[in-house]
């Protein structure tokens, strides 16, 4: 999964598509080097991050939709919002995944558009909200919550007839550095809920925490934990480098030949 920010704000490629020519050339990027999806966002989830209203989001995200498929009009696009009227906007522009990170925590309308709408969803673990995140970071025990959280979500979801779920344990999402490398160490007993996972570590904060580095400089760090991630049952990798991604995929499958 390819990440396509058209944020002013993010915290590794915020403001760097200002038209769409840079839109359009990256996407054909991240298409030929192998990404299955585009994920679009036009709300920055980074810790503390600038809140903007449903409107700001809808006039960044809907004309993005729309250029992309213009000129890839195959592309499988992914929408990363937790507000439902978004979500459905963008799939009637031609989106066909929804990526919550609230798994409709944040907005009590979304399962029932996602079901209506009859989407794969994505849902991760977070607690809070973006700018209150980083302060709800305790946990008795993080994996039996997590999976709790999910349960409670999943069976939510299937009340409503949501069939295609995608799990994201949100790494980075109120956890704290450790509390992350302690969730990706038991990451395997995530496949306990027999659905999909998605993991996101790209460029993040838990890895130039412990490398020192900055996000520029957090490529190979990335590739590290997307292998390690791998090994443990991740089924996608949501990433700002496709190749690298393709690349750890490519070699860990060959593993499994063996």
């Amino acid at each position: 999964m390819g990440i396509l920010n058209v944020t002013p704000d993010s915290f590794y490629d915020g403001g760097n598509y200002k038209n769409d020519k840079d839109i359009l050339n990256q996407v054909n990027k991240m298409l030929r080097e192998g990404a299955a999806f585009i994920d679009v966002g036009a709300y920055s989830s980074r810790p503390n991050a600038d809140h903007i209203s449903e409107k700001e989001e809808l006039s960044r995200i809907l004309p993005v939709i729309d250029l992309i498929l213009k000129e890839f009009p195959k592309v499988l696009i992914s929408v990363d919002t937790f507000r439902s009227a978004v979500a459905k906007q963008s799939v009637e522009a031609g989106a066909c995944i929804i990526n919550d990170i609230s798994a409709g925590k944040m907005d009590d309308n979304m399962l029932n558009i996602v079901s209506s709408l009859k989407v794969p969803y994505v849902m991760m673990h977070m607690k809070g909200t973006p700018q209150t995140m980083a302060k709800q970071t305790n946990y008795a025990n993080l994996l039996k919550e997590i999976l709790f959280y999910f349960s409670e979500r999943i069976e939510a979801a299937r009340q409503l007839q949501i069939v295609d779920i995608i799990i994201d344990p949100g790494f980075g999402f109120a956890k704290t550095l450790e509390q992350n490398y302690e969730l990706l160490n038991i990451l395997e007993h995530f496949q306990f809920l027999d659905l999909p996972l998605l993991v996101g570590f790209s460029r993040k904060s838990m890895i130039q925490k412990v490398l020192g580095t900055s996000p520029d400089e957090s490529l190979n760090g990335t590739s590290v934990l997307n292998t390690i991630a791998l090994q443990k049952g991740a089924s996608i990798l949501r990433v700002h480098d496709v190749k690298e991604a393709m690349e750890c995929i490519k070699l860990t499958e060959r593993l499994k030949v063996q």
